[in-house]
């Protein structure tokens, strides 16, 4: 056997090339080409990338080539070539791979996939010392990034195998900056705080070590991009000619303690003497534009609001099926009267149509299912508007923690709608146990998936105990019967209930059908068959209320409104729904039940730079006693879906014996700030205040209010809600609450 060529890797230095040569006095043909020790890349991989075959006549120089060729690949810790009869052989020696990695000191918490993204290193790969040295560059410019300094990293491996490395990569955080003083030189005209609302680096405070207060750790790769936020800041101010320079940190690296410097050129705040549109081509009447601007003449510029108005304008556009317009504003500055003249320039193109609609992303979810929320399909002109109600339709389904909706452009009239979603999880198997003021100790179990079988179908089944109460329940929900804009609800109950003045056991069911008339606005019909009983009495006084076991049997006819964006954390949007109860259509109670609700959200994010979600909830309600009006059929206040910081279905009217009656007139309200915590746990923290009145002749004949705290978290077994509220203005003999908690229901 000759060896025709070598290339060695030894302790870490660059490998040479020896090239021997045996037949020197003639050349011969190569017969075969074979690979020894070869794992990483298949023999039809490794003839590309070596461009010698057999039939060839053998060159040593084409072998030294093909050699650096793979060594290229980064696989090979060592190879060699032999030769004998004609036969080429290649011999590999492999480098080891990384069978497992352990991170120390870095990533708590994180997704593997996120950790290994960030480090740039994962298992698989193969262990090699030029990459391992850029992981622990890597990693130190990403600590340093977070304002960690003097990071050390180092590499342990632990061979498992001659092929497999352990590798633990061990990270000790250095020492955090920490910006003790920040100076605004040249600010006049904006206050620090507002210039503080939005940049990443600013000044410790006093408590800057407590939660809620600005630690003044430094972010280095934020400091750039924090001179832009303050010149956004006086853009929205009209400050045009403001400059702010790349801020100066100057660091004692002896204490780590710095100070930041930030140098503004302020310049005259301008006003807007007139805003003019041209369209290239005319698509639209200028008025129609002119009356979705929120910027106008006199008004003091704000280049916020000069890009909301761009954005009208191309979704007014937008909305006329020309897909590609173009809005480009223009400013006509006069430094002499301070004031600029607003042109927005249209190019609107061709009118376009979808091609298709790709849908990406679902495991489970059945296509068809994300495609009847998609509010554009095959061979419809586009509207832009549209595209933002889909993705708002289809997180309201619950069944997804994200959606995107790519416009990819195939001519000049055609377009893809790219629908890219992520699957939440859907199924909830909970068994859990709290306590309640008046409840006492709770357990509760319940099966529940809110897209059965990728179906988008909701079902679950529920069981509930306290000390007070027991209670069974099955539902099912079908949104789109055969995909169709017709829903279909069905619910059968039972509850045993220990009220404070006695017990009632209920047993029913309900039918609902309903239709979709928009995507945001839908009406529905339903049955409500009911039998109750009341027992076991506190009082005697009761019974002048209670008629024997009856039985109710009503229609239910009633719309609804959402255009909310999600599911159990809606940001904006409204919902708002009204209803009639007709009872009376067979049975024994007979009555005319009015009740509407709405729900407002508003995120504060953009004014505050902070997630913040404003929430305002109204539910009222008003019943006409028609013949026969039970207790169990009035209105209660008090408890977590009411009036909070007093004991469920406490508040009510009395009759002049004391007996308590319940109310056919009420009216609660709601209005609460919710903080978001943590950007990759759904987990916020909120303040609320509540007021609601009820009486049976008139809405204010009891008045109350409460106001509290609470902690929302999408858990992995379902939607929580901790609540500590504390009844405000509560009156002698009300049943306050200090600690409540619910389960699966929407924020």
């Amino acid at each position: 056997m000759k060896i025709i060529s070598q290339k060695a890797l030894l302790g870490g230095v660059l490998p040479c090339i020896l090239s021997v040569s045996f037949a020197s006095a003639e050349s011969f043909k190569i017969q075969t080409i074979e690979y020894e020790g070869l794992n990483h890349l298949s023999p039809l991989i490794a003839n590309e990338i070596i461009q010698i075959k057999a039939g060839d006549t053998f060159d040593v120089q084409k072998v030294d080539s093909s050699i650096k060729n793979l060594y290229q690949q980064g696989y090979f810790k060592d190879i060699w070539v032999t030769e004998e009869k004609g036969r080429l052989v290649y011999h590999f020696v492999e480098k080891p791979i990384i069978a497992s990695l352990i991170v120390s000191g870095y990533g708590a918490g994180k997704e593997p996939e996120v950790l290994e993204a960030e480090i740039g290193l994962k298992k698989g790969d193969v262990f090699d010392e030029l990459k391992m040295a850029n992981t622990k560059k890597r990693v130190i410019a990403l600590l340093e990034s977070q304002g960690f300094y003097d990071t050390i990293v180092e590499f342990k491996t632990e061979e498992i195998s001659e092929k497999a490395l352990k590798v633990t990569l061990e990270i000790n955080k250095g020492e955090e900056i920490i910006i003790r003083k920040a100076n605004y030189y040249g600010r006049e005209n904006v206050k620090i705080s507002r210039i503080e609302s939005v940049t990443a680096n600013k000044e410790r405070e006093f408590l800057g070590w407590m939660w809620g207060f600005n630690s003044g750790k430094v972010q280095i790769n934020e400091l750039e991009s924090d001179a832009l936020r303050i010149q956004d800041i006086y853009l929205q101010k009209g400050y045009l000619d403001a400059r702010v320079d790349t801020p100066f940190l100057r660091t004692d690296f002896t204490t780590y303690n710095a100070e930041l410097d930030y140098y503004i050129e302020e310049g005259q705040q301008y006003k807007i003497s007139e805003v003019e549109i041209v369209q290239e081509e005319e698509v639209i009447d200028n008025k129609e534009l002119y009356d979705e601007l929120k910027l106008t003449q006199k008004q003091v510029f704000n280049i916020e609001k000069m890009r909301k108005d761009t954005e009208a304008i191309r979704t007014k556009i937008g909305d006329l099926g020309y897909a590609f317009v173009r809005v480009t504003p223009d400013l006509d500055k006069n430094q002499d009267t301070k004031e600029v003249r607003i042109i927005y320039y249209i190019q609107p193109g061709s009118k376009v149509k979808v091609r298709d609609v790709i849908i990406s992303g679902n495991s489970r979810t059945l296509d068809r299912v994300i495609r009847r929320n998609v509010l554009l399909a095959p061979g419809d002109e586009y509207q832009m508007s549209k595209i933002q109600r889909s993705k708002n339709a289809i997180m309201r389904t619950g069944g997804f923690d994200s959606v995107e909706i790519e416009e990819k452009r195939i001519d000049e009239e055609h377009l893809d709608l790219l629908v890219n979603i992520k699957e939440a999880k859907t199924g909830e198997f909970l068994f859990g146990v709290g306590y309640g003021s008046y409840d006492g100790l709770m357990g509760s179990v319940s099966i529940k998936d809110r897209n059965i079988f990728g179906s988008g179908q909701t079902a679950g089944i529920y069981f509930d105990k306290s000390e007070v109460s027991t209670s069974y329940r099955i539902n099912l929900y079908n949104p789109a019967v055969l995909d169709s804009d017709y829903s279909l609800a069905t619910d059968v109950y039972q509850t045993d209930y220990t009220d404070y003045d006695y017990r009632e056991k209920t047993t029913g069911f309900s039918l609902f059908g309903g239709r979709n008339f928009t995507d945001e606005f839908s009406g529905s019909v339903g049955y409500i068959f009911q039998e109750s009983e009341l027992s076991d009495f506190q009082n005697d006084l009761y019974k002048d209320y209670y008629d024997g076991r009856y039985t109710k049997s009503s229609i239910v006819p009633g719309l609804s409104y959402d255009n909310t964006d999600a599911y159990f954390f809606p940001r904006n949007g409204w919902k708002a729904s009204g209803s009639v109860e007709f009872a009376g259509v067979g049975g024994d109670s007979e009555f005319i039940k009015y009740f509407g609700s709405l729900y407002y959200y508003k995120s504060l994010l953009d004014w505050t730079d902070l997630d913040l979600i404003f929430r305002v909830r109204s539910k009222l309600g008003y019943i006409e006693d028609t013949g026969y009006l039970s207790i169990l059929d009035k209105f209660y206040l008090g408890g977590v879906s009411t009036l909070r910081g007093y004991k469920s279905r406490s508040l009510t009217p009395r009759d002049s014996r004391g007996a308590r009656i319940g109310g056919k007139e009420t009216w609660y309200n709601s209005v609460e700030l919710s903080y978001g915590l943590f950007d990759t746990v759904q987990m916020r923290l909120g303040a609320f205040y509540d007021y609601g009145m009820i009486g049976q002749e008139r809405f204010n004949q009891i008045e109350r209010s409460s106001a509290g705290v609470m902690l929302e978290w999408i858990s992995p077994i379902g939607a929580i809600n901790f609540i500590v509220p504390r009844a405000l203005d509560k009156k002698p003999g009300d049943d306050t609450s200090s600690f409540e908690f619910t389960m699966g229901n929407r924020f």
